[in-house]
């Protein structure tokens, strides 16, 4: 009887390590495919999504910017081809306006779209790009807008970032690097209006 006990008790012992090591094995397994799964999500978070338009219209301190990109009908150039890069104006910028300006060109979908145009410039800078072209610039660099147009950049008195256009008007960049598919959005501090 005494051996039937203890075979028993080691049946019973061995069981139980069995199932406790098998429990251990799927713990371990579940462990190390978690990080495996993670890692190609969050990088896919990290990737932009959406074209320029998208992004700039994402974005709440530049909704007046992608109103007025969408009324001039701007907001399809921009989803298609690229790259671009957008120097938009936030909404306080458009508060700065004359009264009535931003109104009457909306009234004029042509007159806004070639207002809008002195904003976007072919290719794509981001902060590294424009620091490396006022690098080899010697602190001026000069890029052309989408419609032909002058846009010269150069390291302000308050040390950021200026864009004047060929109408003389300035802006500071405020906010860079809003990734795009075909481009990318810097925000500024004002409206360039043209001649």
């Amino acid at each position: 009887m005494r051996k039937f006990l203890f075979i028993a008790a080691v049946a019973t012992s061995a069981l139980y390590f069995v199932t406790g090591n098998a429990s251990a094995q799927v713990a371990d397994t579940t462990k190390k495919a978690t990080p495996a799964t993670t890692t190609p999500a969050s990088a896919a978070a990290a990737a932009p999504a959406d074209d320029v338009a998208r992004v700039l219209l994402s974005n709440a301190d530049y909704s007046t910017a992608a109103a007025a990109f969408k009324t001039a009908g701007l907001d399809t150039v921009l989803k298609a081809g690229g790259p671009y890069t957008i120097f938009a104006p936030n909404n306080n910028a458009f508060t700065k306006l004359p009264a009535g300006t931003l109104e009457g060109l909306s009234k004029d979908p042509a007159k806004l779209s070639a207002f809008l145009k002195g904003h976007v410039v072919n290719g794509k800078y981001g902060k590294a790009d424009i620091i490396k072209a006022l690098t080899e610039g010697k602190g001026k660099a000069t890029f052309t807008t989408i419609d032909g147009q002058a846009l010269a950049l150069s390291v302000s008195p308050n040390k950021t970032l200026q864009l004047t256009n060929s109408a003389g008007n300035s802006a500071e960049v405020s906010l860079y690097d809003l990734i795009g598919t075909n481009g990318v959005v810097n925000g500024i501090n004002a409206v360039l209006l043209p001649k």
